[in-house]
């Protein structure tokens, strides 16, 4: 029988960081030796009685924003939970370390985290960095929800599910919103040819499309080498008439793509997706260039179902949650639907407890900040209604 868990919010406490590092042969120092037990203990399970997560993001460098929100999203999950009684009246541990958006240190803190005695795995955020720590987590049989990988490889393991929709999924739901609600009849695309994210998502969005009665007029691509100077594809778009531009792309770039625009006088529709949040907190970014620009996301921090979080958030971190801290905030809270289906224990191991947790993932809704009934695949991948913001006077307005 599914299980519905309601969502009780209240404040929370930030989580405290601790420095990645590496730990001496056991039989060199009393510091390996303990680390030695601590990975054993880790296969074993947790003879504390309490749930081990460990959270892996971009908690400095350029995609830092999604990061830190994945962190303090599960952060606040967590506190929410231990104050209400637990799971079962077991108590819940999370700890994050930081990848930098780079599939090498990802690997690196996930194997920081299994020394820190990690049992299920919230992360990675990108799906580079997913992709490469999916590989570790299949072959330890952890457990594994991904709040914000996209990329269709990040779940190719039974042992991961994700929160966010697959790259091919957002496109496909991008190209039917625009054409089901006549945003445009010509679109123009402009995406990074050299992620797994934008190029994905693409895909999917010109093959949809065709079906929606849209004309692709212009589809111009860039590169992570290329990302600073985006005249000629929007000339291209400019010169083919395009009613729409569509840009599966993230904040950083559409940023820049928004203001050359602006210079260009060019002011057609912007659509982008979930890689979109967080463009309204661009430093230095004239927001006012955003106005009008609509992105596919299941979450608005000004939604009447989000207002209770969204000022908790504020009241603990300072900042206004973007939809990473939603979907982190509801990877929490199906990790403690799945424990309370499956009456998972701390003590048991981590194969056992992924296997739990993996069977259990199926018969599970909740009803959570980024989708009302959700429910699991045993692909991994989640069911919710896909729903689209804009940006009207400087804040998302949920359509």
């Amino acid at each position: 029988m599914k299980k519905l868990i309601s969502l009780s919010l209240a404040a929370a406490m930030t989580v405290s960081l601790t420095a990645c590092g590496g730990s001496q042969p056991a039989e060199t120092t009393a510091a390996g030796a303990a680390a030695d037990a601590t990975t054993a203990a880790a296969a074993e399970g947790s003879a504390e009685g309490t749930f081990k997560i460990g959270v892996i993001g971009p908690l400095t460098g350029p995609a830092a924003t999604y990061g830190l929100a994945v962190q303090n999203g599960a952060d606040l999950a967590v506190k929410e939970i231990n104050a209400a009684g637990g799971v079962n009246g077991m108590m819940l541990e999370n700890k994050a370390e930081d990848d930098e958006h780079d599939p090498e240190k990802s690997v690196n803190a996930y194997n920081t985290l299994k020394d820190w005695g990690m049992q299920m795995l919230v992360g990675p955020t990108t799906s580079k960095p997913c992709i490469a720590v999916a590989a570790e987590a299949a072959t330890d049989n952890l457990f594994q929800i991904t709040p914000s990988g996209s990329a269709v490889e990040c779940v190719a393991n039974d042992n991961v599910f994700r929160v966010c929709f697959a790259d091919p999924d957002q496109g496909t739901a991008s190209a039917k919103y625009i054409g089901e609600n006549k945003l445009a009849t010509k679109v123009a695309i402009i995406y990074d040819s050299s992620t797994e994210y934008s190029s994905g998502i693409r895909e999917s969005f010109v093959k949809e499309a065709a079906n929606q009665g849209l004309e692709v007029v212009a589809d111009e691509a860039f590169t992570a080498d290329s990302n600073t100077d985006f005249s000629v594809q929007l000339d291209k778009a400019k010169e083919a008439g395009a009613e729409l531009v569509f840009l599966p792309i993230y904040y950083q770039e559409a940023s820049v793509i928004l203001k050359q625009a602006s210079d260009k006088e060019f002011a057609p529709v912007f659509f982008g997706c979930d890689g979109m949040d967080g463009i309204l907190s661009v430093e230095n970014f004239d927001t006012s260039l955003a106005e009008g620009l609509m992105l596919l996301t299941p979450f608005s921090a000004t939604e009447e179902g989000s207002k209770k979080f969204t000022s908790d958030y504020v009241a603990a971190y300072g900042d206004e949650p973007n939809q990473f801290a939603a979907d982190s905030y509801d990877a929490v809270y199906a990790i403690a639907a799945a424990i309370e289906q499956s009456g998972a224990t701390p003590d048991m191991s981590i194969s056992d407890l992924c296997e739990a947790m993996k069977g259990a993932m199926t018969e599970i809704s909740i009803d959570g900040l980024t989708g009302a009934g959700m429910t699991w695949a045993a692909t991994g991948e989640p069911n919710k209604a896909p729903k689209a913001v804009k940006i009207v006077n400087g804040a998302y307005e949920m359509q």
